[in-house]
């Protein structure tokens, strides 16, 4: 009969490596947790159409503001204007986003345990 090997600290109860493992991954969840609440507070910004549009957003990808420029506001050109909101909220968004993931990412140093982070 042949004897399946597998890697050292795997498989005949070693629970002391299990252990180290759960403990480490508690505390990057932990440290992801406090980064993710940090970030949600912090406020993104961008512009369009030369700042005539602004967009602030929250870490937590809530719109906080929109400020439009009067001389923009032009009622023949509607859709240019949703155009520039459109612009300014995506870009800020997408600040918001990128700088989560990245810290994110720093954190956990690409440590994934499926159903854990």
């Amino acid at each position: 009969m042949m004897k399946a090997r597998l890697p050292q600290g795997y498989g005949g109860g070693n629970s002391a490596n299990i252990q180290q493992l759960a403990r480490q991954a508690q505390k990057i969840q932990e440290e992801m947790d406090a980064a993710s609440a940090e970030l949600d507070k912090k406020l993104y910004t961008a512009t369009a159409g030369g700042d005539a549009v602004k967009a602030t957003v929250s870490g937590s990808l809530e719109v906080q503001s929109i400020e439009i420029k009067p001389e923009v506001v032009d009622p023949e050109d509607v859709e240019m204007l949703a155009d520039l909101v459109r612009g300014a909220v995506n870009e800020a968004l997408r600040a918001a986003s990128e700088e989560k993931a990245d810290k994110m990412e720093k954190i956990s140093g690409g440590f994934n345990m499926p159903g854990i982070l």
